[in-house]
């Protein structure tokens, strides 16, 4: 690396929302531009249940690239099903087997977008599908909020760890987990030294920002996203842990394109765009803390050693210089809005 330029390995992203139709059109050569894989979320309307759905949504998403031009074999979308009551364990052993999905993931029932089908009671309803995943090492990919009404938004991680992951990871120690776009120093200490396969993804917006972006000057729905943005103290032990040599801490970016009358709304959905400048993003955190030479081992290698894959072997550029975000981009018949559109970043995707 010199001053101005950053080579690293080509990165994937293990958190990615393409959603379908005209929007994944949209949006996928976005992410492929940048990564050579990512793990795409099963939260579609109806949610992705089945090896059948699973192989159905990939071809999509495939055709999707080939429309807007990304050469067969430069991008590799790594599929995922949506965790329910009623998961059949067979379903998991011809995931597995068939390689149509190399994950679970699991949302509490009315988490985030798209979640109405999620689980209700995982221990008690699930408790055989888990069993099954352990077995053949599927992993569990897990939105980490309890979404009990009672409990205040900011601390709806920390409590998931006590109800949940804690007994989760007692009665399945060698399930392999990803905690998902973690957002509190108490998952931080949490994954950092719990026993047995764990891991956590981090987006560049908990990275960058803490929660007065939602407020700066007014409301700014551009920023929402969920699990939400936290206090100051949260966002540094997010950026000690991507920074630090631990292993159990990778990107994911989650990035998550809703059209933007939909996030300029009464009740505006939650999620931030950052396929289009994931790299800017994340580079910029990293330089911020002087830790730019972490990047590469957060980016591009940890997140392939944990899935049990190869590392890729291509490689991007990222160079030194002002990058400006625009401040709306096509989204089929509509438009988006990038996260922080119309600042300017540090880093630019060569």
């Amino acid at each position: 690396m010199t001053s101005q330029f950053l080579t690293i390995t080509r990165p994937d992203d293990w958190h990615l929302h393409l959603r379908d139709g005209d929007a994944l059109t949209a949006v996928v050569g976005d992410t492929a531009r940048q990564f050579a894989r990512a793990i795409v979320m099963p939260n579609l309307k109806p949610p992705v249940t089945t090896v059948a759905m699973a192989r159905a949504y990939q071809t999509r998403i495939e055709q999707a690239l080939a429309k807007v031009g990304i050469a067969d074999g430069q991008f590799k979308p790594l599929m995922t099903l949506y965790l329910t009551d009623n998961t059949d364990p067979a379903e998991i052993v011809q995931a597995k087997e068939s390689g149509a999905a190399v994950a679970v993931k699991l949302y509490p029932a009315g988490a985030t977008t798209n979640s109405d089908a999620g689980v209700t009671d995982l221990l008690g309803r699930c408790a055989k599908t888990l069993e099954e995943m352990q077995r053949v090492g599927m992993p569990l990919l897990v939105h980490g909020e309890v979404t009990d009404p009672a409990v205040d938004v900011f601390d709806r991680e920390a409590l998931f760890i006590e109800r949940v992951m804690i007994p989760l990871r007692q009665a399945f120690p060698e399930l392999r987990v990803v905690f998902e776009h973690l957002t509190t120093k108490d998952g931080v200490d949490y994954v950092r030294e719990a026993s047995g396969p764990i891991a956590a993804t981090i987006t560049a917006q908990h990275l960058l920002y803490n929660r007065n972006a939602i407020f700066q000057g007014g409301v700014r729905p551009h920023w929402y996203c969920l699990p939400i943005l936290k206090r100051e103290v949260h966002r540094q032990a997010l950026v000690d842990a991507a920074t630090s040599d631990s292993p159990r801490f990778f990107l994911g970016t989650d990035s998550a394109p809703h059209a933007r009358g939909l996030k300029e709304h009464a009740c505006g959905c939650a999620g931030c765009y950052t396929a289009l400048h994931a790299m800017e993003l994340y580079a910029t955190a990293f330089d911020r803390v002087g830790k730019i030479d972490k990047l590469e081992a957060f980016a591009s290698h940890r997140g392939p050693d944990f899935y049990g894959l190869p590392r890729n072997t291509d490689r991007i550029t990222l160079e030194r210089t002002s990058f400006l975000i625009p401040n709306e981009i096509p989204y089929g018949s509509e438009t988006l809005v990038p996260l922080a559109a119309g600042e300017t970043l540090s880093w630019r995707l060569v």
